[in-house]
């Protein structure tokens, strides 16, 4: 007997009863969510592990002479890691392990206070870490990656209170650049009160930014249940050079930990970087499904 056609049983429930465009997407999303689960997870086991401040680096030692033709031209500015609203430094222990195996040293996390209730503090609190750290690493200048909450302080810091004298390239994941309209019964905060669309903070960020020196690099994810609209997680500034990266199959706590993000960080990082005339956004794409 010859079988021409049969039911495939096993075929996922979805697939059987959606139109297979709506099919993949809802399977797309069913690992995506699978993964934040169990980020979630790990996360919740190490984040008694970054609720204190790291130990301070101590300031490298001078070169020799004779070891100052060796150094590089153009050596890599400290790395600078801010998590995200209720989080703490556990958040990047994949991100730090994987900048740091690929040459980008100092590596810093830092905490700003759960109790923060106000950007603009925070900024002001991350401008001191700053200069503190440039002055023990005798740099002149950082790289920040920001992640969620993180990326809005960093941004503040930089258009707002002349850090981009201090930052070189600022990289965001997941951050709500235009506010996210994400869970309303949250505003009992006063920080997420300033995330939202059309807050003071985020209506100062649209300010004119003339003559800003810092790169932006923005990932973004196509699945970020936290951004609302999506594509508030893009920075789309006239005065600002900027580049919008969006991160397809992964969610919002997935950002700072796959290592197809952190590679695109590490690029984004290493990318040179020169005086640009005027500002200019570019979009790109990554794929980690």
């Amino acid at each position: 007997m010859k079988v021409t056609r049969a039911v495939q049983p096993f075929l996922p429930l979805c697939q059987r009863l959606l139109p297979s465009r709506l099919a993949g997407l809802s399977m797309t999303l069913l690992k995506a969510t699978a993964l934040e689960i169990a980020i979630l997870a790990g996360h919740l086991l190490l984040y008694p592990s970054g609720i204190t401040q790291e130990r301070r680096l101590p300031l490298p030692p001078a070169p020799s002479p004779e070891d100052a033709t060796q150094l590089p031209t153009e050596a890599k500015p400290p790395v600078v890691l801010l998590h995200g609203f209720i989080d703490n430094r556990s958040v990047f222990v994949l991100l730090r392990r994987a900048l740091a195996q690929h040459g980008r040293r100092p590596v810093e996390s830092l905490n700003y206070s759960p109790l923060t209730c106000d950007i603009r503090t925070a900024a002001e609190l991350l401008g001191r870490h700053i200069e503190e750290i440039c002055e023990r690493t005798g740099s002149e200048q950082v790289d920040i990656v920001g992640h969620s909450l993180g990326g809005l302080i960093a941004r503040y810091y930089v258009q707002r209170l002349g850090g981009d004298l201090r930052v070189r390239t600022l990289v965001t994941l997941g951050t709500p650049h235009s506010g996210t309209a994400v869970v309303p019964l949250a505003n009992a905060h006063p920080i997420v009160r300033q995330m939202r669309p059309g807050s003071a903070v985020i209506e100062e960020l649209g300010l004119p930014a003339p003559g800003c020196r810092t790169h932006f690099v923005s990932f973004w994810s196509d699945l970020d249940h936290l951004m609302e609209p999506l594509e508030t997680a893009r920075i789309d500034h006239p005065d600002l050079i900027a580049q919008n990266v969006q991160v397809s199959g992964i969610g919002h706590l997935a950002l700072p930990v796959h290592p197809a993000v952190a590679s695109g960080i590490r690029q984004a990082l290493d990318t040179p970087r020169t005086q640009a005339p005027a500002a200019t956004t570019r979009t790109g794409g990554l794929t980690v499904a």
